[in-house]
């Protein structure tokens, strides 16, 4: 336990934890520095502040937000998480969030829509009542669970299996931010852009070390450092590119709560020896 967890979720997006209860269980896993990553929204960041002040804990401000990449080889666009930390300024990335809540909220109705035709019944005002009714706060893992509770599925991940993740018969590409303007939006608003799990895209190994050499010419400022569970080749191939293109790292579970039970609170990878930390820059305290 290093004290530090800079990528968590709430119930603001799809995690299960109120802010509230999220900073105290931080407090008693002994986390000393907690950053809430919602995605696409910094709704819940006051919150934990406000919960903070009574605690010997500190917050960062975080979001994680959905952002698209390509090769010019191949002109295939792909997904990106980039966690946006320390924001100075917030303004302009309260912004774009804006835009992305609104594009968040339609896909969803248009995965709904999809799912129409492939279960025979519509269950958007189910997935709506899991969010009291805010419908830019809806992502995947809501419909996922909306699927089980009507016993579509047994399991969350079969409903992903079956119609949610790419290729499936439900998907919808969240069609956000280029990955260049995130990170310029992020620096615009003086927070750190983070490139969050950088093995967990479904990339090859080829597509991965491109995606982080295009992240360091774009001046994104950090990595984040693989979970425990992946295997040390894969460490390795990340530790490699760190030090290649002369980036920070940073350290987070991805906490979820009771939606992903495996991932623990405050379990985070362990900086190698040499390795900069972004948090050893930021300004928040």
């Amino acid at each position: 336990m290093q004290g530090i967890d800079l990528h968590t979720h709430s119930n603001i997006s799809d995690g299960t934890l109120s802010p509230d209860a999220l900073v105290k269980s931080a407090v008693e896993c002994g986390i000393r520095m907690l950053a809430l990553t919602d995605h696409d929204t910094m709704d819940g960041v006051e919150l934990v502040r406000k919960t903070a002040q009574d605690h010997d804990i500190k917050i960062i401000s975080g979001v994680e937000i959905s952002s698209q990449w390509s090769r010019p080889a191949t002109k295939k666009s792909y997904g990106v998480h980039i966690v946006a930390l320390d924001m100075q300024q917030p303004e302009p990335l309260l912004d774009a969030l804006a835009i992305q809540k609104k594009i968040r909220a339609e896909r969803a109705k248009q995965i709904c829509h999809l799912l129409k035709n492939c279960i025979g019944q519509d269950i958007y005002e189910n997935v709506l009542a899991q969010v009291d009714g805010e419908a830019d706060r809806i992502t995947r893992t809501h419909i996922a669970k909306t699927l089980v509770e009507k016993a579509i599925v047994s399991r969350p991940q079969q409903a992903f299996d079956r119609f949610l993740k790419e290729g499936k018969r439900a998907f919808v590409k969240f069609d956000g931010l280029s990955l260049a303007d995130t990170i310029q939006i992020i620096h615009q608003s003086e927070g750190y852009a983070i490139l969050a799990h950088p093995t967990r895209y479904d990339l090859s190994a080829t597509n991965v070390r491109y995606l982080i050499e295009l992240f360091s010419e774009l001046k994104g400022d950090a990595v984040e450092l693989p979970s425990n569970s992946e295997p040390l080749s894969t460490r390795g191939m990340v530790d490699r590119m760190i030090e290649q293109f002369n980036l920070k790292v940073s350290i987070g579970s991805d906490f979820h709560g009771d939606n992903m039970p495996w991932i623990k609170l405050g379990n985070t990878p362990v900086p190698k020896v040499g390795q900069q930390g972004i948090w050893e820059s930021f300004r928040s305290f």
